[in-house]
């Protein structure tokens, strides 16, 4: 009984160190700056209203802002970069989860099963080379991608990006494609088919767990990346979500309320993703890392 009354203690605190920040941030959005800089706190007085998200979307000044005297802070146009770098971060996840997917998932099954000369090497190295700090590949990947032209473009966020998430697509991936009978593949080869064929047919349909936890967590590091986003983007078309975050965290006068809200708004799509597969996530972890 011990035992159980600390394991729910434990789950309880995690749950709680997990969910309370995001209701924080979602009640801070949709509360008056009025009630919110209020003390001792009064946040329950005024209704709750959704004028912070009308103004990212739509540009309308919120009510409160039309009263002399109210207190609130300030309103900031930064605010209204939120859902174009939604756009732009999402379109940049998806395309590295696509990479992660196709290249990581061919690069796994080569090592999982084929022979050839260096293999042990390689996959070390590219195993190994994401140990490497951030920090310390900024100015090598700023002059590679300077030097192809492709600054300042959503192309070199996607290579990017992708340079530092196939390693674990590649490592979780080949651990998998271990784990799967030979018996299968033979099978099929016994019936005519090649190895390309039996990639596409039978090794990837069994393991879509896998890839769909691959390529959530491909998503998720390419569209919460801050570094690289920082340094090869700049303009409006390149700037990604958690760079005009940064931007506006920066602000000491923008008003909490819209603050809270675009903060609540970079959260939704990755709640949406994690949502909607993550028994394939759970499933693809548990499996693919119970071969280490």
């Amino acid at each position: 009984m011990g035992k159980k009354i600390f394991v729910y203690i434990a789950a309880f605190a995690l749950l709680a160190f997990t969910v309370v920040p995001l209701l924080l941030v979602l009640l801070g959005s949709i509360i008056p700056d009025a009630s919110i800089l209020s003390f001792p706190p009064r946040w329950f007085t005024r209704k709750p209203t959704l004028a912070y998200y009308d103004y990212v979307f739509t540009g309308k000044i919120p009510t409160a802002y039309e009263l002399r005297g109210a207190e609130r802070g300030m309103i900031t146009e930064e605010v209204r970069q939120v859902p174009r770098g939604m756009g732009v971060s999402a379109s940049v996840a998806v395309m590295v989860m696509a990479v992660n997917m196709v290249f990581g998932s061919m690069a796994a099954y080569s090592f999982a099963r084929l022979r050839f000369r260096g293999k042990a090497m390689t996959f070390s190295g590219i195993v190994m080379c994401r140990l490497l700090p951030a920090a310390a590949l900024a100015v090598p990947f700023y002059l590679i991608v300077q030097a192809l032209g492709l600054l300042d473009t959503k192309l070199a966020l996607v290579l990017v990006h992708s340079i530092l998430t196939l390693p674990f697509t590649v490592l979780i991936l080949t651990v998998f494609f271990r784990s799967i009978p030979v018996e299968i593949e033979e099978a099929a080869k016994i019936d005519g088919a090649n190895p390309w064929r039996t990639f596409w047919r039978i090794t990837l349909p069994l393991s879509a767990s896998s890839m769909v936890a691959v390529g959530l967590f491909a998503f998720m590091l390419s569209y919460s990346e801050f570094l690289y986003s920082n340094i090869l983007g700049g303009s409006e078309k390149t700037r990604t979500l958690p760079v005009i975050m940064a931007a506006l965290s920066t602000n000491t006068d923008v008003a909490w309320g819209m603050f809270m809200s675009g903060v609540f708004l970079t959260l939704i799509p990755t709640l949406v993703l994690v949502i909607l597969v993550w028994n394939f996530v759970v499933e693809g972890i548990i499996f693919g890392g119970s071969k280490f």
